[in-house]
């Protein structure tokens, strides 16, 4: 099944560098373009694409607020943040806007080939550096998270020990291997916590780990 693609920017030659690698490709086809949020809005709307690759920093309306209009409006697709991280405090506005997670423009265009391939088969996209920074920027934030503990009521102390490692960045792998399970048993639990949760996916788990207090800026 071919991916369709929505590239969101403002800047035409990033948008032009990741057409071109993905014209390259037999299974991602990039189906429209948009140079501000209120566009890639219209365009998700009426094209109906799998993924949309946005772009933080547009004129107009910014990539949360367009976020925030697709993953709650009629149509299934989902958004990959792109921006440059270093510069942008909005990830975590993005994140919570409903976002899949998030690339940045200096990755190699085969890594974000790769990232919309991820989150087009329903799983999100989070790096463990990516993860040590957002809390970082979480523990820079005036108001302080809610009580250790809060929303996680229904799950096992041991879910409760995976959700922590989730929102510490690591992987299926290192979890088990943390946990001396199987990426089976992993696998499971995190299946779990989105349902009892509620959580969209893989990134929001992280982001209700840093707010229920169980990780901390130094992890």
């Amino acid at each position: 099944m071919t991916i369709r693609v929505v590239l969101a920017d403002d800047q035409p030659l990033v948008r032009a560098a990741l057409h071109m690698v993905i014209t390259d490709t037999a299974d991602v086809q990039v189906v429209g373009e948009a140079g501000d949020g209120a566009e890639a809005v219209l365009l998700t709307e009426e094209l109906a694409p799998d993924v949309v690759v946005m772009d933080i920093r547009m004129p107009g309306m910014d990539g949360i607020e367009a976020t925030r209009l697709i993953t709650t409006g009629v149509t299934a697709a989902r958004v990959v943040v792109l921006t440059t991280f270093d510069e942008d405090d909005h990830v975590y506005g993005a994140l919570r806007a409903g976002a899949s997670g998030f690339l940045v423009k200096d990755m190699a265009l085969d890594d974000i080939l790769a990232a919309v391939r991820i989150v087009a088969a329903g799983d999100a996209l989070i790096a463990p550096s990516v993860t040590r920074r957002l809390i970082r920027e979480f523990a820079d934030r005036p108001t302080a998270p809610p009580p250790r503990g809060a929303r996680l009521t229904g799950i096992t102390d041991r879910e409760r020990e995976a959700l922590t490692l989730v929102g510490s960045g690591l992987s299926n792998a290192e979890i088990a291997e943390r946990l001396c399970i199987t990426v089976a048993t992993a696998k499971t639990y995190l299946t779990r916590l989105l349902a009892k949760l509620d959580a969209r996916d893989r990134v929001h788990l992280v982001i209700l780990a840093y707010e229920a207090g169980l990780v901390a800026p130094s992890s």
